[in-house]
């Protein structure tokens, strides 16, 4: 698609959902720091993704002001947050020769080793919702593992079995590619055409075992096969409204409706490509071009996943986007878009701090959840709708998977 075509397409995808830019029902209103302020503690922030971890692994101490991150705990701590689930990240790069599985226990180890053990009066880590409330009453920030990218079970339920046992709660069936069992939103190819039989036994699993199903990173077909077959609610621990930006990674109103009658949850993720549609064209216009880029550097780094990462990283900052980000409104119309659709019970927060290289004005660090609090409050949310979409949801989600598990 030409950046022209893509263009036009953007504008016209935004006229026709403009009834969801403010807040259904809801009046705009002006709020005082005092109500802010009262409103943030009685919310505690429990945020769906947190890719910090492939940080952590390498050598960085969360415990310290590390201002070239997103991520560290006096600014978690700033922002009022009570639970994380920290991303078990495993790179496409790791399934050649056959080190998926080495590098997912290596990601599983920071979390519970660098994070929580080397910081044990501030963080606990959380296996269940009764940890989550029992690390607030202790003053500490709740913990959880969500692995990233299912290929990190090399097509092994055993190995699923091994990693919910080490603390994984969730885990995001692909990420960018598809894996042997199931399709991922970016590959073109669909070689499963949705879920494979051992993709519906890997669900299957899942439910019996009591782990989050993670739709984000999969392809429609596959999100519409796990929600006709899972036995519990599902999430989409980091994905936004496609309505708003036609990032394939974003959801469609229609799966937006059918996940929330299914008492799932979308959690906003705050990629500034993945919230503005502006900056989407600009990463579009350059793709070719990123393209070439990523497979020379996929080639140079073949054996040093760890730099590929970085210069890739690198490279996606440096990619162009004329220089424009997201803003803070756009998290709300994404989050109003959600409500129109499916309600405030559908909708929660998943921030992928640190696993994406442009995040919103007002809103790119973990200690700024509070004017995301003031923007809500603004926006004629309740405090009560507010603690829905900053973990009550979540929570409910995740005491709905629990209690499925083993049947």
């Amino acid at each position: 698609m030409s950046p022209t075509i893509l263009r036009l397409a953007v504008a016209g995808h935004l006229a026709c959902h403009l009834f969801f830019a403010q807040a259904p029902g809801r009046q705009k209103r002006t709020v005082s720091d005092a109500e802010v302020a009262r409103v943030h503690r009685s919310a505690p922030v429990f945020d769906g993704h947190n890719d910090v971890p492939s940080a952590t692994v390498a050598g960085m101490d969360i415990g310290k002001p590390n201002p070239d991150h997103m991520t560290d705990l006096p600014r978690m701590k700033k922002g009022g947050m009570a639970a994380q689930f920290f991303a078990a990240y495993v790179a496409a790069s790791y399934i050649e020769g056959g080190h998926a599985a080495n590098r997912t226990l290596q990601m599983i180890d920071t979390v519970r080793y660098d994070i929580v053990a080397r910081h044990p009066n501030d963080f606990l880590l959380a296996t269940s919702v009764a940890d989550i409330r029992r690390a607030g009453k202790q003053h500490k920030i709740a913990a959880l593992v969500g692995v990233e990218g299912g290929h990190a079970i090399e097509d092994s339920p055993r190995l699923l079995r091994a990693y919910y046992d080490l603390g994984v709660r969730y885990m995001t069936l692909t990420h960018s590619n598809s894996n042997h069992w199931a399709d991922s939103s970016g590959d073109a190819n669909k070689p499963n055409n949705g879920l494979s039989p051992l993709g519906k036994e890997v669900v299957a699993e899942m439910n019996r075992l009591g782990m989050i199903v993670d739709i984000s990173h999969v392809s429609d077909k596959t999100f519409y096969d796990v929600l006709e077959i899972s036995k519990a609610p599902i999430f989409a621990s980091h994905s936004s409204c496609r309505a708003l930006s036609p990032a394939p990674r974003n959801m469609t109103d229609e799966m937006i409706a059918a996940l929330g009658k299914k008492r799932g949850v979308v959690q906003i993720n705050f990629a500034c490509d993945f919230l503005n549609p502006e900056v989407f064209a600009a990463g579009e216009a350059n793709r070719e071009r990123q393209t070439k880029l990523r497979d020379e550097l996929i080639q140079k780094y073949a054996n040093d996943p760890a730099g590929l990462q970085k210069a890739m990283g690198e490279a996606r900052a440096t990619s162009g986007a004329g220089g424009k980000r997201a803003t803070l409104a756009d998290v709300v119309r994404h989050i109003n878009h959600v409500v129109g659709i499916a309600g405030v019970d559908a909708v929660g927060l998943g921030s992928d701090f640190d696993g994406i290289d442009c995040a919103p004005e007002g809103l790119d660090s973990v200690d700024k959840w509070p004017n995301l609090t003031r923007a809500l409050l603004e926006e004629g949310y309740t405090a009560a709708e507010i603690r829905k979409i900053y973990g009550e949801n979540t929570l409910r989600v995740m005491s709905a998977v629990e209690r499925a598990a083993g049947h």
